[in-house]
């Protein structure tokens, strides 16, 4: 069974329970003696999961006023390990703070509060339960994410959940756009020269009851199996 690292957060039952579901084996992170470094070499794949903003100086940026810090610590062990995981080629699955924290890692930057600075866009925060549909995602034609969720996108769009203020704006050095919010604002990412390195900028962990999304976990889990087994 391969085993799937997650790093620590607030909600961690859901992203367990989708990968248990999609039979991978949890380990939870520990940011004191855990590192990066060894962790690559240790588990069969990574899963950065949801969680308050990355700090803007790491893009670059002045704080916004609406910045909310994660936990001491977290960014900076989160980017070394979605590096480390990329050029280890270790599978790697970023859902919403996680596909931000991917970006950065790349040289990417982020919109630091999509209601103050896109007053236009669509409500990217729908708290009324976890799986409340927010919009329709985008998925592109010929990425990985596609091939993936093709039994569940109609035409070319997909319903998702969605509870972030913060999204990609730069994308990126070596990923590409996988799908967008009706407003144009970037919902996945990928990089096509990894096994499997992907991120979404919703929450398809909430849906592990009902399945919506586990095709997503399947595949994740499944490049870390065939890593397992050379």
């Amino acid at each position: 069974m391969p085993v799937i690292g997650i790093t620590p957060c607030s909600k961690q039952h859901d992203y367990e329970e989708a990968v248990r579901r999609a039979g991978g084996e949890v380990r939870i992170l520990n940011y004191a003696t855990d590192s990066p470094a060894a962790v690559v070499s240790e588990v069969d794949g990574i899963l950065l999961p949801g969680g308050d903003d990355v700090q803007p100086s790491l893009y670059g940026e002045q704080t916004h006023p609406a910045f909310e810090a994660a936990e001491p610590g977290r960014d900076a062990y989160e980017i070394e390990l979605a590096r480390r995981a990329t050029d280890a080629d270790v599978p790697l699955f970023a859902i919403c703070r996680g596909i931000q924290v991917l970006n950065v890692s790349r040289g990417g930057t982020l919109v630091q509060d999509i209601p103050s600075e896109l007053p236009d866009a669509v409500q990217h925060e729908v708290r009324e339960t976890p799986h409340t549909i927010a919009h329709d995602v985008w998925v592109s034609e010929g990425t990985k994410l596609h091939g993936i969720l093709r039994e569940r996108i109609d035409g070319d769009s997909c319903p998702v959940n969605s509870r972030h203020h913060q999204a990609v704006r730069k994308v990126g050095e070596g990923l590409i756009v996988s799908a967008t919010a009706p407003d144009g604002l970037v919902e996945a990412v990928e990089d096509p020269t990894r096994t499997f390195c992907v991120g979404v900028q919703w929450h398809p962990e909430n849906f592990y009851r009902t399945g919506e999304f586990r095709a997503l976990f399947e595949a994740f889990v499944e490049a870390a199996r065939r890593r397992t087994d050379g």
